[in-house]
């Protein structure tokens, strides 16, 4: 039995190597930028040979879209939660401003989706995959919004999808802050943004 086989009969090994191939790939965007680092560099910073990384990905886009793909199922897990969870929707949306705060404040992963951006507006492909994520998570939040219990219910379509745009205006901006003021109190922007939040995801 060849080495290949014995992989796929293995899911978490291969899950394990698809992450490692992840990790060092999220690496080397951030040092080199999508255009310097090329799969020899991530193959070396990921401990395995080039050839090895092509049995999961088939080039740099296909580790944007795994990427994206796991961001993605990350946001939707925290909006089944809200959705699932007892208690008033609106205060767990507002705390729930906590992690996205955290993480889009993140040097690290605000690197990386700044220089992923940077690509899709070269790179048709990538803005393409950047743009469906957007869409979904959108529609997402807005099925959480617009639901039996949902805050924004009794709203126009026209007035929500407006405060949707706001909403991700705010967490996108984020990102850029991370890097123009890597200082930026949490503690103080959650206090004004709080407020700010319960306002725009009520009536």
């Amino acid at each position: 039995m060849n080495t290949k086989t014995k992989k796929h009969q293995d899911p978490a090994q291969a899950e394990a190597r698809r992450q490692q191939v992840l990790t060092a790939a999220a690496d080397c965007f951030r040092r080199r930028g999508y255009h310097g680092a090329g799969m020899a560099e991530i193959s070396k910073t990921a401990g395995m040979s080039p050839g090895h990384i092509y049995n999961y990905f088939v080039n740099k886009e296909a580790i944007i879209e795994a990427i994206v793909a796991q961001n993605m199922a990350e946001m939707f897990s925290m909006l089944s939660a809200f959705a699932n969870m007892d208690g008033d929707l609106l205060d767990a949306l507002v705390d729930g401003a906590d992690q996205g705060v955290e993480k889009n404040l993140n040097p690290a992963y605000a690197a990386l989706q700044l220089e992923m951006l940077s690509e899709a507006a070269r790179n048709d492909k990538v803005a393409a995959l950047l743009r469906h994520a957007d869409q979904s998570a959108r529609a997402q939040i807005k099925t959480l919004l617009t639901g039996p219990d949902g805050t924004l219910r009794s709203l126009p379509d026209t007035e929500v999808e407006a405060r949707l745009e706001l909403l991700s205006s705010v967490f996108n901006g984020l990102l850029v802050r991370a890097v123009l003021n890597p200082q930026l109190s949490r503690h103080q922007l959650l206090l004004a943004l709080k407020p700010w939040l319960r306002h725009l995801l009520s009536v």
